[in-house]
């Protein structure tokens, strides 16, 4: 739905698939060249696998055919429909124990450059699913080798309601940029060297900060739970080994982590559980 025509009929709306132009892409400081690549299995894999690569090395992919999500779930969208890259960074001097934070300031760069770039009010599911509506439109993960990590994102742009997938057993709806300017019934900027460029330098802004100041998240601790709608929501966390966990979100602690106010077994008690990783599933 571009964005020129301001009362879009949303029964003439054609989809445009241009590659994206790495020139078009706009670049501070850390970044270096953009890479494109047609077709591939996974951005992720493919920057783990250059471990002398310089911090700032962003690889795009037109389509991927092995694309991973968290939990091991997979991220296969159409050629050309959605914006799949991985960034490379070195956080040398952040802490082992604040890396998880990476994760959770990429969502935030992600929501809020949807916000301000394509007109979508995205929001946050903990720990980084970036969701409209309750519906999930990006994927985030991040992978440590060494001394890189690397961040993959998986943004759906213009796949049209037919061409998303099918909601699995407990998973989200998926939509899009350009589903949710259907929903919305207004236009919506599906130019994914626009949507890279906004993201890539909300992120600049923040991981700069965040690095610089050894992993402390005096700033960004408080605009995650602003964006993020785990927080105040009945829960159901579905923990690594099969663990459940079941109570209300109270808050994101300085780790990262998901607080959850869970019942005692004593009557009118409760205790305070902090959630380094899990499945997360909203109850009401």
């Amino acid at each position: 739905m571009p964005r020129e025509d301001p009362t879009p009929d949303t029964d003439q709306i054609t989809v445009s698939r241009r590659p994206i132009d790495p020139g078009a892409v706009q670049l501070n400081g850390m970044w270096c060249p953009i890479e494109t690549i047609e077709r591939t299995g996974s951005t992720n894999a493919d920057l783990l696998a250059r471990p002398g690569a310089a911090e700032g090395l962003v690889l795009v992919a037109e389509e991927q055919t092995a694309g991973r999500g968290r939990m091991g779930r997979t991220w296969i969208t159409p050629p050309h429909a959605a914006l799949t890259f991985s960034m490379l960074l070195r956080p040398s001097w952040v802490p082992t124990g604040k890396l998880g934070w990476l994760s959770l300031l990429t969502g935030i760069s992600v929501a809020t450059a949807l916000r301000s770039v394509a007109g979508v009010r995205a929001d946050l599911k903990w720990p980084n699913d970036v969701l409209a509506g309750g519906r999930k439109l990006a994927g985030i993960l991040a992978e440590v080798s060494g001394d890189t990590v690397v961040i993959g994102i998986g943004l759906n742009v213009s796949t049209t309601p037919d061409e998303l997938p099918e909601p699995g057993p407990g998973r989200l709806p998926a939509t899009s940029v350009y589903a949710e300017g259907l929903h919305a019934n207004r236009p919506v900027v599906l130019d994914r060297a626009q949507l890279l460029s906004g993201i890539l330098l909300a992120f600049e802004r923040r991981y700069v900060a965040w690095r610089n100041d050894h992993g402390k998240v005096r700033a960004i601790r408080p605009e995650y739970r602003d964006l993020c709608v785990t927080v105040g929501r009945e829960v159901r966390v579905e923990q690594p080994g099969g663990q459940l966990l079941s109570g209300k979100a109270v808050d994101v602690d300085s780790d990262g982590r998901l607080v959850v106010l869970v019942p005692s077994p004593s009557p009118g008690s409760s205790a305070r559980v902090a959630v380094a990783a899990g499945d997360v599933v909203h109850v009401r």
